[in-house]
């Protein structure tokens, strides 16, 4: 499970469309919130958008992993897609904010955790003026938020400053291919095939080797 979380006008969701089209394998949950679409965004394809009450059922029916009060809107990760798609061994990216990622933290540990990162607060707050579909009043509360938010960054793995979008996207793609050939999340079957395994091509009894599992995801 790979989590990126930035400050609001940081560029992740550009960045998280690119990287999920480049990195084979990933698959990019969809949140729901209860937030009006902006200009340009697809119901299902940028969020499930719906009303608080339906919202509100979903929470009480244990369908998110996390859900969280940001903005004035609710914002939830779905549970059941994500679960699946990790059990068919294909890694998930979860973009979520500050709040939803702590809360994913406690429940898997082993996530990789990556904060994106704007340049500097001036290029943020010129990002979410020349943004459509956010009023004065919103800007202000999303800059008064990212403040506090860039402080976050400790309790990340990784970070990346979103400068320049092609540097950033190779950045990106280096932290998602390196995690996938750490040792510990690694199908070893091949090791015993090609090494521990009769050397003359019997099927040997591998019992005593160490029992593999299909990627090792333990979030």
């Amino acid at each position: 499970m790979f989590i990126i979380s930035a400050p609001s006008g940081s560029g992740k969701t550009t960045l998280c469309k690119q990287i999920t089209a480049n990195v084979p394998g990933l698959w990019h949950s969809i949140s729901y919130t209860t937030r009006k679409p902006r200009p340009g965004e697809v119901d299902g394809q940028d969020y499930y958008f719906l009303d608080e009450p339906a919202f509100r059922q979903m929470i009480d029916r244990n369908e998110f992993v996390e859900w969280a009060h940001v903005y004035g809107n609710l914002y939830g990760t779905p549970r059941k897609m994500l679960t699946e798609k990790m059990e068919q061994g294909i890694d998930v990216l979860l973009e979520i904010d500050v709040q939803g990622a702590r809360s994913v933290k406690k429940k898997f540990e082993d996530g990789v955790y990556i904060f994106i990162l704007p340049p500097s607060f001036d290029t943020l707050r010129t990002r979410l003026q020349n943004r459509a579909g956010d009023s004065p009043d919103e800007i202000q509360r999303r800059l008064q938020k990212a403040k506090e938010e860039v402080w976050s960054y400790r309790e990340y793995y990784y970070i990346v400053r979103n400068d320049d979008l092609k540097q950033s996207l190779k950045e990106l793609e280096s932290i998602f291919l390196a995690e996938r050939i750490k040792t510990k999340r690694l199908n070893m079957t091949w090791l015993e095939e090609k090494f521990i395994l009769d050397k003359e091509g019997k099927q040997g009894n591998s019992s005593s080797a160490p029992a593999s599992k299909e990627h090792l995801h333990h979030g």
